[in-house]
């Protein structure tokens, strides 16, 4: 199989050659990967089989002064008007422009960026095409500010206020989350007019107890904002995979994102979630993404601990296919080189499955 093959095999819970893998470096991991081999590309030099195909920055042209104040003069303001202030290693801190809407109407007059202009899709086919000549898997993304519906939202307004909004403002929030569910609906209907393999949405619902709302509160707001989202790029192309990430402990709403269409679970952190309990009871309506814990096992483990903990989850959650590994988060500071490369070799070694 090439690694196209392998992915799709693997995600629409089939057995493929091998287990494929990915993995996403943070900025000072990058670095130190560029110093020990001596290469820039840690896809091509990892043999990861997945590339991440998007559109282009949205264009906003909006004056988001009024709504920001005053903010530090290095901060960076996105299309959706969010600023962005550098924060410790590569984290950032933000100010909410809807932080102090009080109205309805301050939400529906707010100048929201363009997420189907004509222009972010200028030479987005002919970057599918190349990928999918190089034979790799294309994974776009659903997502505004990292989210779906939940991200988006509370990264305008404010986590705390959103969640206050929730219960105390159901008109503001219900006018703020519909607009945001129609922008990601819109664009779900036209990536799924390309030629990519997966269609990757993310909302981060869970704490490490449990979810940061009862589950009837997200069935109230989140679960059939997320089915439109789903059912607008299912309408163009029945059969496009759809992942979701959530971090966390989500046990309690997997049933519910399958019933909306959810193809692709990531990133079942292993710290909080009982992974083979999971592909037991789920794995016959969901593949796997992820499972290689990075508030344990990598940054603290050895490399011993690492290659055993890869060769626990091929044979757990891995059973009879349908998963892809990977770290559960970007591969933080803390994590040791050598169990970078354990990681890698350890799947090259235990992933084969038997034909």
């Amino acid at each position: 199989m090439n690694p196209r093959e392998r992915v799709i095999t693997a995600l629409s819970r089939r057995v493929p050659d091998r287990v494929p893998k990915t993995m996403t470096l943070c900025p000072s991991q990058l670095a130190r990967f560029r110093q020990e081999t001596g290469c820039t590309d840690p896809l091509a030099y990892f043999n990861i089989e997945v590339r991440t195909v998007d559109p282009l920055p949205a264009y906003n042209p909006a004056d988001f002064g009024r709504y920001l104040g005053d903010i530090p003069a290095d901060a960076r303001i996105d299309e959706w008007g969010i600023a962005w202030m550098r924060g410790d290693f590569h984290f950032e801190r933000m100010i909410h422009p809807l932080r102090n809407a009080t109205t309805v109407q301050d939400v529906l007059t707010y100048p929201y960026p363009d997420l189907v202009a004509e222009e972010r899709f200028i030479g987005y086919a002919e970057r599918i095409a190349e990928v999918r000549r190089q034979g790799y898997a294309v994974i776009a993304n659903c997502m505004g500010v990292g989210g779906t519906v939940f991200w988006p939202a509370y990264k305008l307004r404010g986590m705390e206020a959103l969640l206050v909004d929730l219960i105390a403002n159901p008109d503001f929030t219900a006018t703020l989350l519909d607009i945001v569910t129609e922008m990601m609906a819109g664009s779900a209907h036209r990536l799924a007019h390309y030629d990519i393999d997966v269609l990757w949405l993310a909302d981060d619902f869970g704490t490490q107890r449990g979810l940061m709302m009862r589950p009837k509160t997200w069935r109230t707001w989140f679960k059939q904002r997320l089915r439109t989202v789903i059912a607008a790029a299912k309408a163009v192309r029945p059969n496009l995979l759809i992942a979701f990430h959530s971090d966390g402990k989500i046990d309690e709403i997997i049933p519910d994102l399958i019933e909306i269409g959810v193809d692709v679970l990531n990133p079942l952190q292993p710290e909080v979630m009982d992974l083979s309990a999971i592909k037991r009871e789920f794995g016959k309506h969901l593949a796997f993404w992820g499972g290689l814990g990075t508030q344990t096992t990598l940054p603290f483990g050895s490399p011993a601990k690492v290659r055993q903990t890869v060769r626990d989850l091929i044979t757990t959650v891995g059973v009879d296919g349908g998963f892809l590994i990977a770290p559960t988060h970007v591969v933080e500071p803390e994590v040791p080189w050598e169990d970078i490369i354990a990681f890698v070799e350890a799947v090259e070694e235990f992933g084969q499955y038997e034909t």
